[in-house]
């Protein structure tokens, strides 16, 4: 079956093979929620295997919807992939499948029943734990042993953890590099992804006193201080204000007894409403799933799952009454109302837990490394007209038009024609032509200066071909979406002799940066 990628898609894949062109290690591809990860695997498997016949391939993750998930997506687009199962929870072993999806917690004893292993893609790699003696890590050194040559990929939408920062920083990090890494904003931008509108509520869930342990709240204490019914009442009152032309609604609560509660409180009002936590029995479970998708159920509450592999495109409600302080959680929980659908124009998040002051927009986040102290407060402000929580940044409200005061900085007149970003959107300008030039710094290495025009206004970027590490990865990233097919140039030379084969940007998005302007996408 032969399927039309997005060009992001395409530079994923680009990206993986520019990495192991030019370097060793364990890199990550990082496409947000809903941006088609599991496509992305299936045409790059097919891709080794036709050019490498020999290859053993691993997909591996923690769960078990991920696991058929991924392999339905292969054989959809491969039907006669050599492609098998290996979980417990699924009740197939298909140990010697060329092509093998395995979870974690059935394989991680069987290393030396996989034997030979040539290549390991790791879905929602955010999940592994750094700790050293996890089952991932001791399953790939397994693997290492039997094949020192082991290629492993990483694959996520948040590349970031809460106890340990980045995956691929630090001494003990699994992962090494990012090889590709497309953002929210430029698939939100580009009509791949369903716009998120946010609201301050006026119940808000008091988290102080709460306890804090391994960064995150303590569980218990904080269903505690939430699950009160005055709480509940008055949370479910204001999702029904703003609810009255929504058809899908999502609820994340705060603990299993907490999620019952709100349940009961929607029913209460006349909307059917059910309840999935950790212990709900497998077949209820999917039968309630079934029924939410076909629309015969309204909300569905949940606490502690539904945030990964959970595919439910038609929500268009998402509310938050669980506080974390979890930047990766809170985009995965946010991340499952941004798939579009049939009807949807966007997806309304009312955020009663003050994750969006928390940690920023999602299109905005910027996790940090855990320093211990008090937790800072990100860049937002409410809408005085319709409560959207918007950057802090922005002059004009996006979803009523609301025009804040100026800010005291003024911009450059080089940036003074834009619009100020607003919750991370960029203004597209048209490229009437692009120029290539050699840029040196001193005591850098020489980079690719790229000119794009725009009538006589001109925007720069620099494409760090010679350097090393993550600059590298992000050159090889550019280059992938221009060029696909043309491996990445050694040098900045040996670019310069091939920008005949770069495409052209027929647009591409830039947003004020101090005195410049930042070029954050193309469209091609």
């Amino acid at each position: 079956m032969s399927l039309t990628l997005r060009t992001y898609q395409s530079g994923a894949i680009q990206g993986i093979y520019n990495y192991f062109h030019a370097d060793t290690g364990n890199p990550l591809v990082v496409i947000p929620t809903a941006g088609g990860k599991s496509l992305v695997m299936a045409t790059f498997v097919e891709g080794v295997l036709k050019a490498y016949p020999d290859q053993r391939i691993l997909i591996v993750t923690h769960v078990r919807e991920l696991i058929e998930q991924n392999h339905a997506e292969l054989k959809r687009l491969w039907p006669e992939a050599p492609a098998g199962i290996y979980s417990a929870g699924l009740k197939q072993r298909d140990i010697g499948a060329q092509i093998l999806f395995a979870g974690i917690q059935s394989i991680h004893k069987r290393i030396y029943d996989v034997q030979q292993c040539d290549l390991v893609l790791i879905d929602e790699a955010h999940l592994i734990p750094r700790s050293s003696n996890t089952m991932y890590r001791g399953f790939l050194d397994g693997l290492k042993r039997i094949n020192p040559l082991l290629k492993v990929i990483g694959l996520t939408a948040t590349p970031y953890r809460l106890d340990s920062g980045m995956l691929h920083e630090g001494d003990d990090s699994i992962f090494t590099d990012i090889a590709y890494e497309v953002s929210v904003r430029e698939l939100i931008d580009a009509g791949y992804l369903s716009p998120l509108i946010s609201k301050r509520m006026v119940t808000e869930l008091d988290v102080t006193g709460v306890g804090t342990r391994g960064g995150e709240f303590i569980a218990r204490d904080l269903e505690a201080a939430i699950d009160k019914d005055t709480i509940t009442q008055s949370a479910v009152e204001e999702i029904f204000s703003y609810a009255k032309d929504r058809k899908s609604w999502l609820i994340f609560c705060a603990g299993v007894d907490h999620a019952y509660h709100v349940r009961d409180a929607v029913r209460a009002r006349s909307v059917t409403c059910e309840t999935i936590v950790g212990d709900t029995p497998s077949a209820q479970r999917e039968a309630i799933i079934t029924a939410f998708k076909q629309g015969k159920i309204q909300c569905l509450t949940n606490a502690n799952v539904l945030t990964t592999g959970f595919n439910a495109p038609a929500v268009d409600l998402l509310a938050m009454l669980r506080p974390t302080k979890s930047a990766g959680l809170y985009v995965q929980i946010v991340g499952r109302g941004c798939r579009l659908a049939p009807g949807k124009t966007d997806c309304l998040v009312l955020d009663f837990a003050g994750n969006i002051e928390r940690h920023g927009p999602i299109d905005a986040i910027k996790p940090k490394r855990p320093k211990g102290g008090e937790d800072g407060v990100a860049p937002t402000k409410a809408c005085p007209d319709c409560n959207s929580i918007v950057h802090a940044a922005t002059r004009q409200c996006p979803d009523c038009g609301h025009m804040f005061p100026p800010p005291e900085i003024k911009l450059d007149a080089n940036a003074s024609h834009l619009d100020v970003v607003s919750s991370g959107k960029s203004q597209w300008v048209p490229v009437t032509r692009v120029s290539y030039a050699r840029h040196d710094k001193p005591g850098k290495p020489p980079s690719l200066r790229v000119d794009y025009w725009s009538g006589l206004t001109s925007h720069s970027e620099w494409v760090c071909i010679e350097h090393q590490g993550y600059p590298r990865q992000k050159a090889a990233s550019w280059w992938a979406n221009r060029a696909p097919g043309v491996p990445l140039p050694t040098d900045v030379e040996e670019a310069l002799a091939c920008t005949a084969q770069l495409k052209c940007p027929a647009e591409i998005a830039v947003r004020p940066s101090g005195r410049f302007t930042e070029i954050v996408a193309a469209r091609f």
